[in-house]
C-alpha cells in the first residue's frame, strides 16, 4: 500500500471515530496522521524497511504500528471492523456537500438516521432543528446539497475520465477490423464535466468490433450489446457509448456526435441554405438523387460548408461558425497548444500542505521540459493548509534563492498563495509580499458574502500592487461545491485595469476560471496564467488539461503569459508593483 492510500485510511479512521463520538484527541490523531504521513519528504515503505517510524515527529506508538501494517500487510483490522461498525448509509451522508463527520455523527447518535433518504425527510419534517447546533437554515443547506449530489450523480470530471477514454481509444485502434477510431461527444469538446464517453469506430465488420469491444477488461458491465452500437459501464461507474459505422460515414458520424446540439442544428441549417441536407449519415444533396456529397474527413465537411475547419473545443455554437465562414472579416485564431507552456506557478510543497519537497517539485517539473516554476504555499490564514507565518515564507524565500544559485536546471521562482480576507485585504503586509517574485491573491473562506461584497473583496485585493494574479476567482469544487456569487465581467475588467493576470486553476476539480469568460478576458487584454494548484509532483501534469480549457475558451499562445521565455516572465512579474 502505498502513502497516499495509508494517508487516506488514517484520514478516514479519524471520520469514522467522529462519527462515533469518539475523544476529539483520538480524533485528531489520526488527522494528524495523515497529514504527516501525506507530506512526508521520504518514501513511507523505506521508512518502515528501516524500522525508522520512531524518528517522524508527531506519530505515537499505536499508529506507528497501525502504519506498519498498513504498509507490509496491505489492510488494518481495525480499519475494517470500524468501518463494519457503522451503516454504509451513514457514510454515504458524508457525500452531501456540507456534511462533515461531526454533523453526520451527531445525526445518527441523536435521532438514528443512517442513509440519505431518511436525511431529507427528516430536513423536511424539521426533526433536525431540535439537535444542538442545528436550525431551519442548517436543514435548508443539507436539503440543497442532497439536491446537489443527485444533480452530480452521474457525471465526471474530464480529468478523471480523459486517461481511461485514451485507453480505450489506443486498445480499439490496434484492431484489426477497426480502420478509424476517435473519441466523441463532450469529451472530445474538453468539457470540465462529462457524463459518459462517446467513441466512433470505422469497421466492415462491425460485428465482430462489437464482440470484441464488450469482452475488454476495462468493463465491468454491459448494458447494451447490438450491431453498430453498444454500451458498457466501465471501472469508476463512467458509461462508455460505441457506435460503428462504415469508412464512407465516419466523418459526418464524428461531426454529428462530437455536437454540441446547438453548433450541429446551426451547420444543419447552413447545409439548407447551399442546397444539401446534414446528417450523421452524410452530407448529401438536396434534389431528386440526393447524391453523397464525398469528404474524407471533418475538414472537407466544414470546406463544403464554405467554413474554415471548427477545432472540436469551439463547437458550442458560440460564435465559432460565424468567424470560421469564408467571408467573414474575422479568423479562428490559432488555439494554445500545450507544448507552448514554458513554466507555471501555483505550486505548494511540504511547507503548508503539499506532499513533495521543493527540490521534488523542481525535479519534476524539469523533467517535464519546464524551464521555470513558482512556488506558492499557503499564507498563515489558511491554517486547516499549514499556512506559512512570516518568518517561515522568509525562510522559503532564501531556501528558493540557495537552489537557483547552486544548480540551472530549473529557475524557481519564489511566491505564496496569498488568502484575501473578508474585508479585501491581505494576509501579509507590503513589506512581506514585496520580497517575493510574485504573489496569487485567492480566496479561502466567508463564501456567503452577497455578490456585490464578494466583487468588491475582490477589487480590492487587485489593486494592491504586489498581487500579480487572481487565483481560482469563482472558488467552485466541480460536483461538490458551486460558485460563490461574485461578478466575474466587473472583477475581468478591474484585472485589465489593475494589470493583474487572471489564473486557469487547472487542477481538474476547479477549471477556474470557466473557460465561458476567457475570451471576453482575452478581448479585455488580461493575461491567462494556467496553473497545476499541485499539491503532489505528479499534479504537475495538470497543465496539460489547463491547456486543453484554455484552447476551448479560444485562448492563442500569446494570451498565456507562461507562453514566455524566462527573461521574458522575470520583465512581466515586475511589471505591476514597479508600475504602482
Amino acid at each position: 500500500m502505498d502513502t497516499a492510500e495509508v494517508a487516506e485510511i488514517l484520514e478516514e479512521i479519524g471520520a469514522l471515530l467522529e462519527i462515533k463520538g469518539e475523544n476529539p484527541f483520538k480524533c485528531r490523531a489520526y488527522y494528524n496522521g495523515a497529514r504527516i504521513v501525506s507530506t512526508l519528504s521520504e518514501d513511507l515503505k523505506t521508512l518502515v524497511d528501516e524500522n525508522r517510524l520512531g524518528e517522524i515527529k508527531g506519530l505515537g506508538k499505536a499508529l506507528q504500528e497501525k502504519l506498519q501494517t498498513l504498509v507490509l500487510e496491505g489492510r488494518l483490522d481495525y480499519y475494517e471492523s470500524l468501518k463494519a461498525s457503522i451503516p454504509h448509509g451513514v457514510i454515504q451522508m458524508m457525500q452531501v456537500p456540507g456534511m462533515g463527520p461531526k454533523k453526520v455523527g451527531q445525526i445518527y447518535r441523536e435521532l438514528a438516521i443512517a442513509d440519505i433518504e431518511t436525511l431529507e425527510s427528516a430536513c423536511r419534517d424539521h426533526k433536525l432543528a431540535a439537535l444542538k447546533g442545528f436550525g431551519k437554515k442548517t436543514e435548508d443547506k443539507i436539503l440543497q446539497g442532497i439536491e446537489q449530489l443527485r444533480r452530480y450523480k452521474n457525471l465526471h470530471l474530464y480529468g478523471d475520465v480523459i486517461e481511461l477514454a485514451g485507453e480505450l481509444v489506443d486498445q480499439l485502434r490496434a484492431h484489426p477490423q477497426v480502420s478509424r477510431i476517435s473519441l466523441a461527444g463532450s469529451l472530445r469538446r474538453k468539457k470540465e464535466v462529462v457524463k459518459d464517453i462517446d467513441l466512433i469506430a470505422s469497421s466492415n465488420q462491425p460485428e465482430t468490433v462489437m464482440k470484441d469491444f464488450v469482452s475488454l477488461q476495462l468493463i465491468e458491465t454491459v448494458t447494451n450489446h447490438g450491431v453498430t452500437k453498444s454500451s458498457v459501464i466501465l471501472e469508476g461507474g463512467i458509461q462508455c457509448d460505441l457506435r460503428v459505422v462504415n469508412d464512407e460515414q465516419f466523418p459526418y458520424a464524428l461531426h454529428h456526435f462530437t455536437g454540441s446540439k446547438e453548433h450541429n442544428v446551426v451547420m444543419r441549417q447552413r447545409a439548407i441554405e447551399r442546397g444539401m441536407k446534414l446528417s450523421e449519415w452524410g452530407l448529401f444533396q438536396r434534389d431528386e438523387k440526393g447524391a453523397l456529397v464525398r469528404c474524407n474527413d471533418e475538414k472537407e465537411l466544414f470546406d463544403q460548408l464554405d467554413l474554415d475547419e471548427i477545432s472540436p473545443e469551439l463547437r458550442e455554437n458560440l460564435g465559432e461558425i460565424e468567424v470560421a465562414d469564408r467571408e467573414s472579416a474575422e479568423t479562428l485564431p490559432r488555439l494554445l497548444e500545450w507544448t507552448d507552456l514554458q513554466g507555471t506557478f501555483h505550486n505548494h510543497t511540504t511547507a503548508s500542505d503539499g506532499r513533495n519537497s521543493l527540490a521534488e517539485m523542481a525535479e519534476a517539473a524539469a523533467s517535464m521540459g519546464l524551464s521555470y516554476l513558482g512556488i506558492s504555499d499557503h499564507s498563515k490564514s489558511s491554517f486547516q493548509a499549514n499556512g506559512l507565518s512570516e518568518e517561515q515564507l522568509l525562510q522559503q524565500i532564501r531556501e528558493i534563492h540557495d537552489y537557483n544559485n547552486k544548480q540551472d536546471a530549473i529557475y524557481i521562482f519564489s511566491g505564496v498563495e496569498c488568502d484575501i480576507l473578508k474585508d479585501g485585504s491581505l494576509d501579509y503586509e507590503d513589506d512581506i509580499l514585496r520580497q517575493l517574485d510574485y504573489v496569487i491573491g485567492s480566496v479561502h473562506n466567508s463564501f456567503s458574502l452577497a455578490e456585490n461584497e464578494m466583487t468588491r473583496r475582490i477589487i480590492k485585493a487587485i489593486e494592491n500592487p504586489y498581487i500579480t494574479m487572481l487565483g481560482h476567482m469563482t472558488g467552485r469544487i466541480l460536483l461538490r461545491r458551486e460558485a460563490y456569487q461574485v461578478n466575474v465581467s466587473k472583477i475581468i475588467d478591474a484585472a485589465a485595469e489593475t494589470g493583474t493576470w487572471i489564473e486557469l486553476n487547472a487542477s481538474p476539480q476547479r477549471m477556474d476560471l470557466d473557460w465561458r469568460w476567457w475570451k471576453k478576458a482575452r478581448d479585455s487584454g488580461v493575461k491567462c496564467a494556467i496553473t497545476p494548484d499541485a499539491h503532489r509532483r505528479e499534479q504537475l501534469g495538470y497543465i496539460r488539461f489547463g491547456a486543453e480549457i484554455a484552447r476551448k475558451g479560444w485562448l492563442r499562445k500569446q494570451d498565456v503569459i507562461n507562453t514566455l521565455s524566462l527573461d521574458k516572465i522575470k520583465k512581466e512579474l515586475r511589471k505591476k508593483s514597479a508600475a504602482a
